[in-house]
């Protein structure tokens, strides 16, 4: 990754943790914690993997992706609003009843957002079905997703995991967002799903362990995937929840709570004196 890339891709992650403080602090409610955690992930995917067209959403094309965590939709619409799908300052209207930017992403009203997810596991199936309709109709696009470590607890990533090696999937790639919590607690605690890179493994999966932020390695794990024939692929990625922000980070009371104007500020400050 060059230099001038690399440089545009920090500027695109600190503006997608911007845009998702924003959005939760506006609202008063939402998902800050696993938002910051993915927003290097969406930096890379956004705006120097993917093959998308912002004026023209539903390209036939295009690259797929699918935020199967759902709650972190704050960071999705960062993302989408910065890579010019909808206006930024759309993003002060999160959670507002005449607003198309709801609590958990909307395929049908929100420009750019492939699934309607919410319910934990049922993304990472419909990513195994935009997969496999790709390959009957013969495209080459390619299909993205980003997991929970706690919403690999659930039953049907598993079934969806089976699915996608059995018919080999490999224009699929997810990238499970590994930050060690999840609302009720440390995820060892609440229902144990590690090693989860061993269980994609056992799964006939393709694997792959990263440092979530870290660009380069975002980067070479996806042109590994690509490169990876006959496979889907798993990136795990060990994230810090709250990345960016001090009073957040590694925080469990962070997953779902918005800051108040007092803390808004301080987060504000933080972010942008570390990327000045």
């Amino acid at each position: 990754m060059d230099k001038a890339t690399k440089t545009l891709l920090e500027e695109k992650a600190l503006a997608i943790r911007l845009g998702t403080l924003e959005a939760v602090h506006a609202a008063s409610s939402g998902h800050p914690g696993g938002s910051l955690s993915i927003a290097d992930i969406l930096s890379y995917l956004f705006f120097k993997e993917m093959r998308i067209d912002p004026k023209n959403p539903d390209w036939a094309d295009r690259d797929r992706f699918v935020l199967s965590k759902g709650h972190t939709a704050p960071a999705l619409y960062a993302a989408l609003a910065n890579r010019g799908y909808f206006d930024t300052a759309l993003l002060k209207t999160f959670r507002s009843a005449d607003s198309f930017l709801q609590g958990h992403p909307d395929m049908k009203h929100t420009p750019g957002v492939d699934m309607t997810t919410g319910s934990l596991g049922l993304g990472f199936s419909a990513a195994c079905g935009m997969a496999l309709s790709g390959k009957i109709s013969n495209k080459d696009y390619r299909v993205y997703a980003v997991l929970g470590d706690g919403e690999v607890e659930e039953g049907q990533v598993w079934e969806a995991a089976m699915f996608a090696a059995h018919y080999k999937l490999d224009n699929l790639c997810i990238f499970v967002d590994f930050n060690g919590l999840q609302i009720d607690g440390p995820i060892v605690d609440v229902v144990d799903p590690t090693p989860i890179d061993k269980k994609f493994e056992a799964f006939n999966w393709n694997f792959i362990c990263i440092y979530c932020h870290d660009l380069e390695a975002i980067e070479a794990a996806a042109e590994a995937a690509k490169a990876c024939k006959g496979k889907p692929t798993a990136v795990i990625c060990t994230c810090t929840k709250g990345k960016g922000v001090s009073f957040m980070e590694n925080k469990v009371g962070w997953h779902g709570k918005a800051p108040n104007d007092d803390e808004y500020a301080q987060a504000v400050a933080e972010l942008t004196a570390k990327n000045n």
